[in-house]
């Protein structure tokens, strides 16, 4: 094989693997256009919560974080969520920032309510749990042991 001939095999190869991997990242991410309705929650804090994160029912992704600002009036973060518009979640349904692994990565949970009436586009979700900020945990967990203030056992 001729030189040029190499050299235009490999660029269509790299061109192949770079479409396969494009292809294959739009995959993984999904991807998927805003079809769904809006919803927003405050939270005193949203820990590592970041736009683009799931958002779930009993562990099921039923939608996406797509917006994160602090409400310049209150000093809380306001999350809006895209969520499946097939989804007819009651209104007095709660939701809670939650860990997605012990490496890190959050999530929103979705606790469905038992109201009839259901949130409808724009609506605000009013109970709301903020984050376990496992660092204070542990900080209480180390500073309130049972020893004495002398070091004694307890």
């Amino acid at each position: 094989m001729s030189r040029n001939t190499i050299e235009t095999v490999m660029g269509a190869v790299v061109l192949l693997v770079a479409g396969v991997f494009l292809w294959v990242a739009y995959s993984v991410t999904n991807i998927q256009s805003s079809d769904g309705i809006e919803l927003s929650a405050e939270f005193g804090a949203i820990g590592s919560l970041n736009i683009g994160d799931d958002v779930r029912i009993s562990g099921i992704k039923v939608g996406k974080v797509i917006a994160a600002d602090l409400d310049a009036k209150t000093f809380t973060a306001k999350v809006t969520m895209s969520i499946d518009e097939r989804i007819a979640l009651p209104s007095d349904s709660a939701a809670r920032i939650a860990s997605s692994s012990l490496l890190g990565g959050s999530h929103i949970e979705l606790m469905p309510g038992f109201e009839e009436d259901s949130l409808a586009a724009g609506d605000m979700i009013y109970d709301t749990r903020d984050p376990v900020n496992l660092t204070d945990l542990l900080g209480k967990a180390v500073f309130s042991g049972s020893g004495g203030a002398d070091g004694q056992d307890g």
